[in-house]
């Protein structure tokens, strides 16, 4: 028999006189809050008299992730197609992909220039009739700003990355096909791709926000300490490294934390990532895997001279900042998401916070699935053998029990011929 009652987050309340308050309060409190990532907001009064004092920037608000899907308020009508470079296998779906989005959903395709010039194309069939077709740009020359609804990234994680470096504001939605090496951050098989993008063509997607970081360089004169250069700005989805560089000596690099300082690494460098960049170059340094949901920012010492240094996670909101400490032997290099290398001086800064322009990456199935697919198959997380049932070690025992059983009559003088 069913049971009769009031139906309160996914839970059936009997209907009693003594329940009727508990199921108005918890129906109130359900109206009342908001959801941030997979847990209620907090209340921001604390008691009677205790309460976080009101500021329009005091609050980070982020959706909770299963609320978070694609919606196109016009249809998308260009599309940024990039493309695995020195890779043969990606030339055919490569053809394939962009006449499809020419002929049957008559939509604008870009594609970089140099991908034109790889002479393995003409050999592709049907490529030459839609190659007067293709728009194509150049990296620093051409700005894609406002021109490109849409991106389709062909490769390997590496692809996702690139495109992330095209916009240094705000991103359009991101779908990438698995055609690379290691493929974490591509959830997409090539093999039905009509059917996957009429999908989220349509709006039938949910999105995975990767936030980014705001990397600033502030170049001064170490004698003087005025300005030398405009500040340098970039933004990046995994992560910046400061390193020694080909010098031999340790580094020595200051960090601060909100203008605090905070340590000094003695080490071969730092690395301030984003949950993104979590399971990159961090992940291989010993820090933990952050969900990219999870607002915040990672700082992970390269091979540390130090056995307590461990890596540590601080909120979004804060800004770092790192610098060559006075003493330090050396200058340090600094390098985004594994690009724009460059010497970071005595008297040079970085500042490091969270960007306001995430990456939005289409999901193939949902944040949660595809993430702990990504961990199982790329980086083989949690990968052991099963511990042997207590019936099993049980047979194991009483057999082995048995024979020794038996050896060890064979050795009784009581049993043996007189």
């Amino acid at each position: 028999m069913a049971e009769k009652g009031t139906l309160v987050n996914g839970k059936v309340l009997a209907d009693h006189p003594l329940q009727n308050s508990a199921v108005e309060a918890i129906k109130r409190e359900s109206v009342r809050r908001t959801r941030s990532l997979n847990a209620p907001s907090p209340i921001q009064q604390f008691g009677p008299c205790g309460r976080i004092m009101k500021n329009s920037a005091m609050v980070m608000t982020i959706q909770d992730p299963a609320s978070q899907r694609l919606t196109w308020y016009k249809p998308p009508l260009t599309v940024l197609v990039i493309k695995k470079i020195r890779d043969d296998s990606v030339l055919s779906p490569f053809v394939q992909l962009v006449k499809w989005l020419i002929t049957e959903k008559r939509m604008v395709v870009f594609v970089e220039h140099s991908v034109l010039d790889d002479p393995l194309l003409s050999n592709q069939p049907g490529f030459n009739m839609t190659r007067d077709k293709l728009m194509p740009f150049r990296e620093g020359k051409d700005d894609l700003t406002d021109k490109i609804d849409f991106i389709v990234c062909l490769g390997g994680d590496g692809t996702l990355l690139y495109a992330s470096s095209l916009f240094q504001q705000s991103v359009p939605p991101v779908m990438a096909f698995h055609l690379g090496s290691l493929g974490f951050l591509t959830p997409f098989e090539f093999v039905n791709f009509e059917e996957q993008m009429i999908n989220v063509l349509e709006g039938n997607a949910a999105l995975t926000l990767r936030s980014r970081l705001r990397c600033i360089i502030l170049r001064k004169d170490e004698a003087t300490g005025k300005p030398t250069k405009a500040p340098t700005s970039l933004l990046v989805l995994n992560e910046v490294v400061i390193d020694r560089g080909p010098s031999p000596y340790l580094s020595n690099i200051d960090l601060y934390l909100d203008g605090k300082h905070i340590t000094s690494v003695q080490g071969d460098g730092l690395i301030v990532s984003t949950p993104t960049g979590s399971t990159a170059y961090a992940v291989a340094a010993g820090a933990s895997m952050i969900h990219p949901s999870v607002p915040a920012i990672m700082v992970t010492p390269i091979c540390p001279h130090s056995l307590s240094f461990r890596p540590i996670v601080v909120p979004a909101g804060v800004e770092l900042k790192i610098s060559v400490s006075p003493e330090s032997r050396n200058t340090a290099w600094v390098s985004f998401d594994g690009r724009s290398r460059q010497e970071l001086k005595h008297g040079d800064s970085l500042r490091v916070t969270t960007s306001i322009y995430p990456v939005p990456s289409i999901c193939a199935q949902d944040q949660i699935t595809d993430w702990f697919d990504s961990l199982a198959e790329c980086l083989h997380w949690n990968v052991r053998k099963k511990q042997r049932h207590l019936d099993e070690l049980s047979d194991l025992t009483r057999s082995h029990s048995s024979s020794n059983d038996t050896l060890d009559s064979l050795d009784r003088p009581d049993t043996l011929d007189s």
